[in-house]
């Protein structure tokens, strides 16, 4: 049997096997326990669960029940995660001891585990997984097979019609016409800066040499980003099925992901589906019958933000220092190893093969006329549905913030979100109506980024924000040029006198300058929108600014050195046990009864004689 028909047959028997997964109304005794093994529900002991859950089954010799791994299904504040299917039950915080309890009352005796089931916004126990407002403004397409096959499993893919598209490219299309459909369907790069997939598939094409290659990006440095990671996590093969796409449209035979190691799952995953591939013979020479050949190779990188830079990337996959080149050229026309190259970030990649097996017309339906498709985005900070999420292009930062993400919790206000990590800008309060979208949000000053999605609620220091993501820029810096080297510590070091209390209004125009020389004369693109987080709170959040260094004072108390701890005479009962824990002996006062007072030239703002007082009377 060939590969093509080895691969009908798998597809035809395990669909079938495999409806339940889909089909909440399938006729089926049989049962799958999903176990959520995302690098979040692991680290909260899942793959325990999933042991626990199979060690039950085989003890009580139940049949007709298989216990699943899979990816992230996206709603990682309530991990572990436990998904029953056909039923399509949802079961949160499931703790390893809890897989008898489930086993007995949902298997055996067919009720639902109460206790378990997961509270949806408004408190209530949701029974069903599409019940809950987490997704139900959501379009997985990014995310289709995550939470639903085991990423392990090369069946499972091909059941849910992986390969299918490049099969189809394979025997019906020319790659011309594979790069056409491509750029019908309006999708724009995923990794920040959004240029057109066609085009850049095109000039790629069309360069001249006789070895090309296709590169995924898979170095998701971003504060709080994980977009990527859980995608080569929970579907590894639709990227390498996309890759191959690539390599046969412009001309390449040979790939590489560059991911960073502190993705050992991901990483571990995507080892195991190439390994598979080529088992199966889709990776490799005369694939499907063609003369089309096609291999595959995993670099790791060490963790170095500017290697998410494409040419940087390059350089580290060839063994040097991870540094940015100078452009052009760009890499199109020399790349790696100064050969065409094409690169993409993974959730670029993982679009492909939806639009090539349901048409340009499909996707370019979905989204803004600018901004086609979906965007999957790491949703964190202060929200109550910490998660991943994957909305139409469009869809507003309220329905985000409110209707998904839950809200802000402790019922504090909504104050800002920073999107685009370290490179994108903070959006205030007043538009939180904004369509999310490419063009929309540098409007703003702010950008789409990877996809981090940072909530912040009134209690955070703007100024103190700008100087943790200019911490982050400093460090990750390769010091390739002088702006972006020098200029960026000198912005941090003003930040710094802000926040400590020693700055003043000829700080932040000083400022102000420098945000301005360093976008337009640093080389890449790490220096070039290392300002942002700085120029968007300059121009909605000035007025904190200023009362750092007009009033030197912090209206949130986030910066310690403008804080001031002190003791409410009223309240304070003179019990002495914020004395004793006080590790600088700051607190003053004798006697039980004595009211205590704190010397502010001593204090360090700890916060130990706020937690220890039994009366609140420190604040």
């Amino acid at each position: 049997m060939n590969t093509i028909e080895e691969i009908h047959k798998i597809r035809e028997e395990k669909k079938k096997e495999l409806e339940l997964r889909i089909n909440t109304k399938s006729d089926t005794r049989e049962k799958h326990i999903l176990v959520c093994h995302g690098t979040g529900c692991t680290s909260s002991k899942s793959p325990e669960i999933l042991e626990n859950f199979r060690k039950t089954l085989e003890e009580k010799n139940i049949e007709n029940v298989r216990v699943i791994k899979t990816g992230c299904f996206g709603l990682c504040a309530k991990g572990p995660v436990v998904i029953i299917r056909p039923e399509n039950t949802f079961y949160a915080h499931v703790k390893p001891e809890d897989c008898e309890e489930i086993i007995q009352t949902h298997i055996v005796e067919n009720k639902r585990v109460e206790r378990l089931l997961c509270k949806d916004i408004d408190g209530k126990l949701v029974e069903k997984l599409d019940e809950l407002e987490f997704y139900k403004k959501q379009q997985r397409i990014v995310l289709k097979n995550c939470g639903v096959i085991n990423p392990e499993d090369i069946d499972e893919y091909i059941a849910f019609d992986g390969y299918l598209a490049l099969e189809k490219v394979l025997k019906e299309m020319t790659p011309d016409e594979v790069i056409e459909e491509v750029t019908k369907s309006g999708l724009r790069g995923r990794g920040g800066a959004g240029f057109p997939t066609g085009k850049k598939w095109l000039f790629a094409k069309q360069a001249e040499g006789e070895q090309k290659y296709v590169v995924c990006n898979a170095d998701e440095g971003d504060p709080g980003a994980f977009m990527d990671r859980s995608v080569l996590e929970g579907d590894p093969h639709c990227v390498i099925e996309a890759m191959m796409i690539a390599g046969y449209a412009i001309g390449a035979n040979e790939g590489y992901i560059y991911v960073r190691a502190e993705y050992p799952i991901a990483v571990k995953r995507f080892q195991i589906a190439i390994d598979q591939a080529r088992e199966k013979g889709i990776l490799g020479k005369n694939i499907f019958g063609t003369d089309f050949e096609f291999d595959l190779h995993i670099r790791l990188g060490a963790g170095a933000f500017v290697c998410g830079e494409e040419t940087a990337l390059l350089e580290s996959i060839e063994g040097r220092r991870g540094q940015p080149r100078l452009k052009p050229p760009f890499p199109a026309n020399s790349g790696l190893w100064k050969c065409p190259t094409l690169i993409n970030n993974v959730e670029t990649y993982a679009n492909i093969t939806k639009i090539i097996r349901n048409g340009a017309d499909w996707y370019a339906s979905i989204g803004t006329e600018g901004s086609k498709g979906t965007k999957v985005f790491a949703l964190g900070g202060n929200v109550n549905n910490i998660g991943l999420v994957e909305v139409p292009m469009g869809t507003t930062l309220r329905e985000i913030v409110y209707d998904i993400g839950g809200g802000i919790p402790n019922k504090r206000e909504f104050k800002a979100a920073q999107t685009g990590g370290p490179s994108g800008g903070c959006i205030p309060a007043e538009y939180l109506d904004t369509p999310i979208d490419y063009e929309s949000l540098k409007e703003i000053g702010s950008m789409m980024g990877s996809g981090g999605l940072i909530v912040m609620d009134d209690s955070k220091c703007m100024v103190n924000l700008a100087k943790f993501y200019l911490g982050f820029t400093v460090d990750e810096s390769c010091g390739k040029c002088n702006p972006c080297r020098i200029g960026t510590k000198r912005m941090y070091e003003i930040l710094e006198k802000l926040t400590n209390g020693e700055g003043t209004l000829a700080d932040i125009d000083k400022l102000e300058e420098l945000t301005k020389t360093i976008s337009k004369a640093s080389v890449c693109g790490l220096g070039q929108t290392a300002s942002n987080p700085v120029i968007s709170t300059l121009k909605y959040f000035r007025n904190e600014y200023e009362e750092h260094a007009v009033d030197k004072k912090c209206s949130t108390n986030e910066c310690k050195k403008l804080a001031k701890i002190e003791i409410n005479p009223e309240l304070c009962k003179g019990c002495g046990l914020c004395q004793k824990n006080c590790p600088v002996g700051a607190i003053e006062g004798e006697g039980p009864g004595t009211k205590r007072q704190i010397n502010q030239e001593k204090c360090i703002k700890c916060g130990t004689c706020i937690s220890k007082c039994p009366f609140k009377a420190i604040k």
